[in-house]
């Protein structure tokens, strides 16, 4: 009697503890949300909350109609789930516990995708996509593994979702990112479209993206933990949980010290993430051992993802999303095969390589997560195809210049009432020498990126006296061209003033995710001309010709109207006070 009883009480705690695991996989969307945000500039940050948020939202609504069913129906010939509407037709005997579980792991896959696609994707398309994910592309490999599907039936074993989730994810983020192209400046070409230089565009507020990372280190408990069934499995979980991201980040650190000169805070902080996907898939079946293991490999492959994209596939993921979830996915999927122990509490069939299994579950691994690769990469694929065809992938130009937040949502700033300082690259305050814009020919660049290399600010009101003002603010080391320039086209006066202003001193060393940058204070030159016989068109158009690098914060124009001028050694006014030079 007393045995029954604690068996019951047994199984209703580890029930409540199953939806406390939810609600902590829920909790990671705020992480996933900080962390792109954080990692990304401050102009696309409101951006980014508004895709975090529609992920779970509109995921819930597909996942309710379709991915539910597809994922954990009755089993048709192990391929895909019964669908039907039992949440509908026959509430009171549904699934509850596991539908809101899968619903929470579902959300996280398609949040994956946002990073690597972040900056410069349409929202209306980022909404398509990621209710395609939720409703189809998810739940039908997802049921292969946990459904009761024809991978689960040959021994594959993915027991939070290494590979369900996360390399699912990660896939799709790599192809959307390749599909979509990199943002406007990341990588710089020369003149037969040769990429020759890799741009750091760097993270606005890595406050902002740590916290995240410990917001999605506490939720990771539940994804790994809620399934456990006994306190000795969730405790084992739990320090697998712990060890593995622990040892990756330390690994990251000292790598990154001895390549870079300085340990590298972002790549640690996607280092932690990295070894957290690595453990996720065997965190049930490995020991202490194990998970250090699965860790030493996860920081070393965040590093190396990191730059594969950069300098050999020369794809832009803003975040890291590649590198961390669809690389240390792989990883993790494979590792189950390698560090598999019937010493794990619960695991009394999983034997990896490593621990006397032999191949057997390793090639198992391995096929299964072939399988997926290719469901993922083919149904993904079209999807962003179709896309791209009909409504459009990528916003334009000049949406991407200015930033999604005002222009896909009409939001000023995330940060109203804080004066925020985008290093990377802005509309408002150039404080950058360092953006490139992917053109340096003024002949071959778009409008777009001649108007935010060298930006007018102000177009003038009508003088009276037809005489205005143009005032110029540029790096001095573009003074003798302008200042031949301006003479070319009959310009014969003009003040020069040296001043200091931002900008990004190039060679200092310094990295940001291996690429070097480096912020600092450089001297600019700030030329004041008055003009009364020449159109002020012309004056604007020659100077940001000789002004044009390809990079934003090239220089400024300001234009104002001039009332009056005397001349104070013969007394001549307006137009005939700048006949002759003094």
């Amino acid at each position: 009697m007393t045995e029954e009883m604690m068996s019951t009480l047994n199984g209703q705690l580890f029930a409540v503890w199953f939806l406390i695991g939810a609600a902590l996989v829920f909790w990671m969307q705020a992480g996933f949300a900080m962390v792109e945000a954080g990692f990304t500039r401050a102009k696309n940050s409101g951006n980014i909350l508004m895709k975090n948020l529609m992920d779970f939202c509109i995921g819930t609504i597909v996942f309710i109609l379709i991915g539910f069913s597809l994922l954990l129906g009755e089993d048709l010939m192990g391929l895909i789930g019964k669908p039907g509407f039992d949440i509908f037709t026959s509430y009171s005997d549904f699934d509850w516990s596991n539908f809101v579980f899968n619903l929470v792991f579902c959300a996280t896959t398609a949040t994956i995708v946002s990073g690597a696609m972040a900056e410069r994707t349409k929202f209306l398309s980022y909404c398509i996509y990621s209710g395609i994910i939720s409703a189809l592309i998810y739940p039908i490999e997802a049921h292969w593994i946990w459904g009761g599907g024809w991978l689960s039936q040959m021994g594959f074993h993915d027991f939070a979702g290494s590979c369900a989730i996360h390399m699912v994810g990660g896939i799709s983020a790599l192809i959307g990112a390749k599909i979509l192209g990199p943002r406007i400046g990341k990588f710089e070409k020369d003149r037969s479209g040769k990429i020759v230089k890799v741009n750091a565009f760097p993270g606005h507020n890595l406050p902002l993206g740590c916290l995240g990372v410990f917001i999605l280190w506490l939720g990771w408990y539940g994804f790994n933990g809620a399934a456990a069934t006994s306190v000795e499995q969730l405790g084992s979980i739990f320090l697998t949980t712990t060890v593995a991201p622990a040892i990756a980040t330390v690994v990251c650190m000292v790598f990154t010290w001895i390549k870079y000169g300085k340990p590298d805070v972002s790549m640690c902080l996607n280092a932690s993430l990295a070894g957290l996907v690595g453990i996720t898939a065997s965190c049930d079946v490995t020991d202490c051992a194990g998970a250090i293991a699965v860790g030493v490999v996860s920081g070393l492959l965040v590093v190396f993802g990191v730059w594969f994209l950069d300098y050999v596939l020369y794809i832009d993921d803003p975040v890291g999303a590649v590198a961390v979830h669809c690389l240390n996915g792989i990883w993790g999927t494979i590792a189950v095969g390698l560090f598999a122990t019937t010493g794990a509490p619960g695991n009394d069939t999983y034997i990896g390589l490593f621990y006397g299994g032999g191949c057997s579950l390793l090639l198992t691994q391995l096929f299964g997560m072939g399988a997926v690769i290719v469901w993922t990469a083919i149904t993904i694929t079209i999807a962003f195809l179709i896309i791209r065809a009909t409504v459009g992938l990528r916003v334009s130009e000049q949406e991407e210049i200015i930033g999604l937040d005002a222009t896909e949502h009409g939001l000023p700033s995330a940060y109203a009432g804080f004066s925020i300082m985008d290093i990377a690259n802005t509309m408002t305050m150039e404080v950058n020498e360092h953006t490139n814009l992917g053109n340096d020919d003024y002949i071959t660049a778009s409008t777009a990126q001649k108007d935010a290399s060298v930006k007018v600010v102000e177009v003038p009101a009508v003088s009276a006296a037809g005489i205005y003002k143009v005032s110029i603010i540029s790096r001095l080391s573009r003074y003798d061209v302008l200042r031949k320039a301006m003479n070319d086209i009959g310009v014969t006066g003009m003040t020069v003033t040296q001043v200091m202003g931002c900008g990004i001193q190039k060679g200092a060393g310094e990295k940001y995710r291996g690429v070097e940058l480096d912020a600092t204070l450089l001297p600019k030159v700030k030329v004041e001309v008055i003009i009364g016989n020449l159109p002020v068109d012309l004056v604007i158009e020659t100077a940001k010709k000789a002004l044009y690098t390809g990079h934003i914060g090239d220089g400024k124009i300001f234009v104002y109207p001039v009332e009056k001028v005397v001349k104070v050694r013969t007394g001549e006014e307006n137009l005939a006070a700048l006949q002759d030079v003094e």
